[in-house]
């Protein structure tokens, strides 16, 4: 997508959560399992995850999804602006869009979560080491957040260094 001769976006992410995903999710949360509680509670069923090059490009894709009239956005997180403890970067959109089926046009929920190429990296790569690991020690979780830190200084420096290019 370019906007104004910038490229905002690198790639698109999409994933469908499994119902046995979906159930187990319910489980951990305490929901009663029903297709309402699913529907009322459930956020991410559907999940949409846009890569930018620059941090500047976050804002911008989120302020085009936000002023798209077709998008109902029910709850934002900006945890570029206050990272998790761990580190983690992104911004994420709750929302509920147009679906058609063969009933007619229905709002879905959907997580959107806009990020840089650097958050990105960081993010798998914690996702892989951490949350599929049970024996992280409190130290490699303090150098996954030194490298959350590098991470966000690279997207600083390239955000300068293209402005400066441009």
């Amino acid at each position: 997508m370019k906007y104004k001769e910038l490229n905002l976006i690198d790639h698109v992410k999409c994933r469908i959560k499994s119902p046995k995903s979906i159930v187990n999710k319910m489980k951990k949360k305490k929901y009663n399992l029903t297709y309402k509680e699913m529907i009322d509670k459930v956020n991410d069923i559907a999940g949409i995850r846009i890569i930018c090059p620059f941090k500047e490009n976050v804002y911008l894709v989120r302020n085009i999804l936000v002023n798209n009239p077709k998008i109902k956005v029910l709850n934002e997180k900006d945890y570029i602006q206050k990272p998790k403890k761990s580190g983690y970067s992104s911004l994420h959109l709750i929302v509920e869009i147009p679906v058609k089926t063969e009933l007619g046009e229905i709002y879905a929920k959907a997580e959107i979560q806009i990020r840089t190429m650097a958050m990105d990296f960081w993010a798998s790569l914690e996702h892989e080491l951490k949350y599929k690991n049970s024996n992280v020690t409190k130290a490699a979780s303090k150098k996954l957040l030194k490298a959350a830190k590098v991470m966000n200084k690279l997207d600083y420096e390239m955000s300068l260094l293209a402005n400066e290019i441009r």
